[in-house]
């Protein structure tokens, strides 16, 4: 016996009232949203931030190194105090878009997207060891190169996922390219310091 058929009109109604039912099953309301936000923030910024304060003093880094205290500065040299406030900022940037894109659960290219955060970060870290503990100017700047290409990398894909993520990074890829600049100066007023083990005294140059 043939099965009495439901009008056009009816049939189309049921099938795509039952669509919207299973596509809500994957969504999130705004405030599930915040809330994993603020879970991965309160992970992410600390540990940003704590990892970049122990790279600096694990390093020596800044004034009271004494190979550093004996270098030319060059006359872009920002105030001492100025660097432990800016990267302060900036780490805690660099946290919350982490965050942002680590809790866009189902995004596509997430997982890419982190470990290009990971890539930049690793390469932060060992900026700091490099020329303040190895004395390696010319590698500083080299990794200094390097992150900047890596900087632009993540903020590429970043901002697929959340623009304002990838736009919170853009401060840092500013001071990494002044940071850059700056580490070719100190190369260029203390060529003779590059590697150098030496007390401070004898590794002062002259110009």
């Amino acid at each position: 016996m043939r099965k009495p058929e439901l009008p056009a009109n009816i049939a189309h109604e049921s099938r795509g009232s039952a669509q919207p039912m299973g596509a809500m099953n994957y969504l999130a309301s705004s405030g599930q949203l915040r809330a994993s936000l603020l879970r991965w923030s309160l992970f992410t910024v600390p540990l940003v931030v704590a990892l970049g304060f122990l790279a600096g003093q694990a390093s020596g880094s800044g004034p009271g190194n004494p190979w550093f205290d004996g270098l030319v500065k060059p006359t872009i040299y920002p105030p001492p105090a100025a660097f432990g406030i800016v990267w302060s900022i900036l780490y805690v940037l660099m946290g919350i878009a982490l965050a942002m894109v680590l809790s866009a659960r189902g995004a596509a290219g997430r997982g890419l997207a982190a470990a290009a955060f990971v890539v930049q970060l690793l390469l932060n870290l060992s900026w700091s060891p490099t020329f303040f503990a190895l004395h390696q100017i010319t590698g500083a700047f080299w990794i200094t190169v390097a992150m900047a290409v890596a900087i632009v990398v993540t903020i590429a894909l970043f901002w697929r996922i959340r623009p304002v993520a990838g736009a919170l990074m853009l401060p840092y890829l500013a001071w990494v390219c002044f940071a850059a600049v700056l580490t070719w100066q100190f190369l260029q007023l203390n060529p003779a310091a590059d590697g150098a083990f030496a007390p401070a005294s004898t590794v002062r140059v002259e110009i």
